[in-house]
């Protein structure tokens, strides 16, 4: 069995990088006022249309983001309706070949002490005997993950526009959200706030204020 950290990582972070450009020339249509843009009026631009709560146009601009969580957090993360994703299947996906090294590989939940984590240890390398037993007699992919633990390596890329992944950050990033959901989010916003802070500064800004 392998243990492994979650992580969060923008694929394509060009596109948070141009956005404040890119929802200038598109935001300015709606006041017919193209004319205004100079080189350095996009940021101003973006920061007045979300202070008036006219997100709709950094719907524009979408950025694409690889989770690397247990299936537990990516059941939260699939609730976010307005955003495409695109999931490891452990209907298809066969841990007991070579490409997996024979095993499964598991996320350690945070806050643990060293009994609950030896605890932990256990019944995730009971769960992977019990999944490789049933391979072996016979039981395809798809039945045999009946016995997988919540705590499964899974990895997904989720796609979602600005207003969407600003929702997802502040609820994301919450007190209230699970604690190994903020410990690939708070560092993502960090990400996303270092490419664009005009769009995401704000909320980094309230997470720190927490």
């Amino acid at each position: 069995m392998n243990i492994i950290e979650p992580s969060a990582k923008i694929i394509n972070p060009e596109s948070l990088m141009r956005a404040s450009k890119y929802i200038e020339s598109i935001g300015r249509v709606c006041y017919k006022s193209e004319d205004l843009a100079t080189e350095e009026s996009a940021e101003k631009f973006c920061s007045g249309i979300i202070k008036r709560g006219h997100e709709s146009v950094i719907e524009h601009v979408s950025v694409s983001v690889r989770f690397i969580c247990d299936r537990g957090v990516s059941h939260e993360l699939v609730r976010h309706r307005i955003a495409s994703f695109s999931q490891e299947s452990t209907r298809y996906c066969n841990y007991s070949k070579e490409k997996f090294n024979n095993e499964i590989t598991v996320i350690k939940p945070p806050g643990m002490d060293a009994n609950q984590e030896a605890h932990w240890q256990n019944l995730c390398t009971a769960a992977e005997q019990a999944y490789l037993y049933m391979l072996r007699d016979g039981a395809s992919p798809q039945i045999a993950r009946s016995v997988l633990p919540n705590s499964l390596k899974t990895e997904l890329v989720m796609t979602a526009n600005l207003r969407e992944w600003r929702l997802f950050f502040k609820l994301r990033t919450s007190p209230a959200a699970h604690p190994q959901m903020r410990q690939i989010t708070i560092p993502l916003l960090k990400d996303f706030a270092a490419l664009n802070s005009v769009i995401f500064g704000e909320l980094l800004e309230l997470k720190i204020g927490d």
